[in-house]
């Protein structure tokens, strides 16, 4: 298992970034790895993402030094949402079954947490979340029949999308983690424009379901000194509570959604005018 520990970034600093500076800050290249476990740990809201990619033996998700703890889940919370073959998770003696596009919500607390693939030439790919918690809540098997459905936007505006909604408080009981995916309509492309903040909370996206050859503009940074990473398939971005989190992409796509901060309430958003950007 890998770990990389990211260190939060000052909105007057970032105006300075070049592109392989900013990409460095915010940008995780490889989040899925063959056989591995990789972790990327945020000092925003101490939001820790990763991959998990199994090939026949179970890979068992440890405590790196980063975590403090004895064990990963000692006083955190964990999402997993597969977006690879069919797997398997086992929490604590208990087998939950995961195929495309399911969700497992595992409470603070639990200790022995491992990871399956039903045929390691299709592998699972289980992309990881987990945030601090107070308290430990059931774990829970999210198929994505249980999530919660939306189909915001418009053709003519090419932000036609639906939103499914895992960990949240209308589906699933959390400490601060909420977590869900949406996929952009075929002939769409941009998400979350017009563009947002929430100084109360971060974020992290994991862009998936985009051929090797496109490519999704996720715009970061002030509303008023915005800046742009170009972001392949399967790359994750770590966006600031200060900043916006917007794409548009050269193909519909898909993205996982990852919340972590003051409250669970998804609509709690700063809205900024399309005029007002800059």
């Amino acid at each position: 298992m890998q770990i990389d520990v990211r260190h939060a970034s000052h909105p007057e600093a970032v105006r300075n970034f070049d592109t392989e500076t900013l990409r460095r800050h915010f940008l995780v290249e490889t989040v899925f790895a063959s056989g591995e476990i990789r972790l990327t740990y945020s000092h925003y809201d101490r939001m820790v993402i990763g991959g998990a990619t199994p090939l026949g033996p179970g890979l068992t998700l440890t405590a790196p030094t980063a975590i403090g703890q004895e064990t990963f889940l000692a006083e955190r919370e964990l999402g997993a949402l597969n977006i690879g073959g069919a797997g398997r998770i086992i929490v604590d003696g208990t087998n939950y079954d995961l195929a495309k596009y399911d969700c497992l919500y595992v409470g603070k607390g639990a200790r022995d947490i491992s990871f399956e693939s039903a045929d390691a030439a299709n592998p699972a790919k289980f992309y990881l979340v987990s945030t601090p918690a107070h308290q430990a809540h059931p774990t829970v098997l999210l198929t994505r029949e249980k999530a919660r459905h939306l189909t915001p936007g418009e053709a003519a505006t090419a932000n036609k999308r639906s939103i499914y909604q895992f960990i949240h408080p209308d589906v699933c009981q959390s400490c601060q983690l909420t977590l869900g995916f949406t996929m952009i309509e075929p002939g769409s492309v941009w998400n979350t424009m017009p563009a947002h903040t929430h100084d109360r909370r971060m974020e992290a996206y994991l862009y998936f379901d985009l051929e090797a050859e496109q490519r999704v503009f996720h715009f970061i940074g002030e509303p008023q000194q915005t800046r742009h990473m170009l972001v392949a398939n399967e790359q994750a971005v770590i966006s600031p509570p200060w900043s916006i989190h917007s794409g548009a992409g050269t193909k519909n796509y898909s993205f996982i959604w990852a919340m972590a901060g003051d409250n669970k309430s998804f609509t709690d958003m700063d809205h900024i005018a399309i005029a007002d950007l800059r």
